[in-house]
Protein backbone atom coordinates (compact mmCIF):
# COMPACT_ATOMS: atom_id res chain seq x y z
CA UNK A 1 0.00 0.00 0.00
CA UNK A 2 1.65 3.55 -0.95
CA UNK A 3 0.67 6.75 0.59
CA UNK A 4 1.76 10.41 0.85
CA UNK A 5 1.76 11.72 4.20
CA UNK A 6 1.68 15.78 3.71
CA UNK A 7 2.80 18.07 6.46
CA UNK A 8 3.39 21.44 7.63
CA UNK A 9 0.40 23.89 6.55
CA UNK A 10 -0.98 26.39 9.46
CA UNK A 11 -2.07 29.55 9.62
CA UNK A 12 0.80 32.31 9.00
CA UNK A 13 0.40 36.47 8.21
CA UNK A 14 1.23 38.12 5.03
CA UNK A 15 4.71 38.17 4.28
CA UNK A 16 5.21 34.93 6.41
CA UNK A 17 6.59 31.83 5.32
CA UNK A 18 5.66 27.82 5.21
CA UNK A 19 7.28 24.50 4.45
CA UNK A 20 5.19 21.76 3.04
CA UNK A 21 6.53 18.42 2.83
CA UNK A 22 5.06 15.56 1.62
CA UNK A 23 6.67 11.99 2.18
CA UNK A 24 6.28 8.43 -0.12
CA UNK A 25 5.76 5.63 2.02
CA UNK A 26 4.99 1.53 1.08
CA UNK A 27 6.03 -0.69 -1.70
CA UNK A 28 7.25 1.01 -4.56
CA UNK A 29 10.34 0.75 -6.94
CA UNK A 30 10.98 4.62 -7.93
CA UNK A 31 9.32 7.72 -7.28
CA UNK A 32 9.10 10.01 -10.74
CA UNK A 33 7.42 13.31 -10.83
CA UNK A 34 6.28 15.12 -7.75
CA UNK A 35 3.90 17.85 -7.50
CA UNK A 36 2.37 19.90 -4.93
CA UNK A 37 -1.62 21.38 -6.61
CA UNK A 38 -3.91 24.02 -4.63
CA UNK A 39 -7.29 23.87 -4.10
CA UNK A 40 -8.87 27.08 -3.12
CA UNK A 41 -12.56 27.72 -1.94
CA UNK A 42 -14.95 26.91 -4.53
CA UNK A 43 -12.08 26.50 -7.10
CA UNK A 44 -10.32 24.13 -9.42
CA UNK A 45 -7.57 22.19 -8.02
CA UNK A 46 -4.07 23.21 -9.72
CA UNK A 47 -0.75 22.97 -9.92
CA UNK A 48 1.17 24.82 -8.38
CA UNK A 49 4.68 23.13 -9.01
CA UNK A 50 6.10 19.67 -9.55
CA UNK A 51 9.67 17.89 -9.48
CA UNK A 52 10.88 15.43 -11.91
CA UNK A 53 13.04 12.77 -10.30
CA UNK A 54 15.83 14.33 -12.45
CA UNK A 55 15.25 17.56 -10.65
CA UNK A 56 13.79 19.65 -13.47
CA UNK A 57 11.03 22.19 -12.05
CA UNK A 58 8.13 23.70 -13.32
CA UNK A 59 6.19 26.52 -11.56
CA UNK A 60 2.24 28.18 -12.13
CA UNK A 61 3.21 31.48 -13.01
CA UNK A 62 1.62 32.86 -9.85
CA UNK A 63 4.19 31.27 -7.87
CA UNK A 64 7.54 32.24 -9.86
CA UNK A 65 9.81 33.52 -7.64
CA UNK A 66 8.23 33.13 -4.59
CA UNK A 67 7.79 29.48 -3.92
CA UNK A 68 10.59 27.01 -4.62
CA UNK A 69 9.89 22.75 -4.86
CA UNK A 70 12.71 20.28 -4.34
CA UNK A 71 12.84 16.84 -3.26
CA UNK A 72 15.04 14.01 -1.44
CA UNK A 73 15.15 10.79 -3.81
CA UNK A 74 16.10 8.81 -1.20
CA UNK A 75 13.99 9.98 1.48
CA UNK A 76 11.41 9.87 -1.16
CA UNK A 77 10.13 13.18 -0.26
CA UNK A 78 9.10 16.27 -1.95
CA UNK A 79 9.00 20.13 -0.56
CA UNK A 80 7.79 23.03 -1.15
CA UNK A 81 9.32 26.18 0.33
CA UNK A 82 6.75 29.19 -0.01
CA UNK A 83 7.79 32.71 0.62
CA UNK A 84 6.32 36.44 1.67
CA UNK A 85 2.59 34.55 1.35
CA UNK A 86 -0.60 36.06 0.15
CA UNK A 87 -4.14 35.49 0.86
CA UNK A 88 -4.34 34.40 -2.39
CA UNK A 89 -2.42 31.41 -1.76
CA UNK A 90 -4.99 30.00 0.86
CA UNK A 91 -6.29 26.67 0.25
CA UNK A 92 -5.73 23.10 0.93
CA UNK A 93 -2.08 21.66 -0.85
CA UNK A 94 -2.50 18.45 -2.08
CA UNK A 95 0.84 15.93 -2.38
CA UNK A 96 0.69 14.11 -5.66
CA UNK A 97 3.50 11.35 -7.25
CA UNK A 98 3.45 9.73 -10.04
CA UNK A 99 4.87 5.96 -8.42
CA UNK A 100 6.55 3.27 -10.60
CA UNK A 101 5.21 -0.04 -8.07
CA UNK A 102 7.46 -2.97 -10.02
CA UNK A 103 10.34 -3.15 -12.78
CA UNK A 104 7.17 -2.69 -15.09
CA UNK A 105 7.47 0.76 -16.11
CA UNK A 106 3.64 1.62 -16.22
CA UNK A 107 2.99 4.52 -13.38
CA UNK A 108 0.30 4.92 -11.01
CA UNK A 109 -0.72 8.41 -9.35
CA UNK A 110 -0.86 8.89 -5.96
CA UNK A 111 -2.84 12.11 -3.86
CA UNK A 112 -2.16 12.55 -0.44
CA UNK A 113 -5.02 13.80 2.16
CA UNK A 114 -4.00 17.76 1.63
CA UNK A 115 -2.60 19.86 3.90
CA UNK A 116 -4.83 23.42 4.95
CA UNK A 117 -2.54 26.31 4.34
CA UNK A 118 -4.22 29.73 5.62
CA UNK A 119 -2.48 33.53 4.94
CA UNK A 120 -4.76 35.59 7.00
CA UNK A 121 -3.80 38.69 9.06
Amino acid sequence: QVQLVESGGGLVQPGESLRLSCAASGSMFRVNTMAWYRQAPVKQRELVAAATRDGSTNYADSVKGRFTISRDNAKRTVYLQMNTLKPEHTGVYYCNAEIQRTLNPRESDYWGQGTQVTVSS
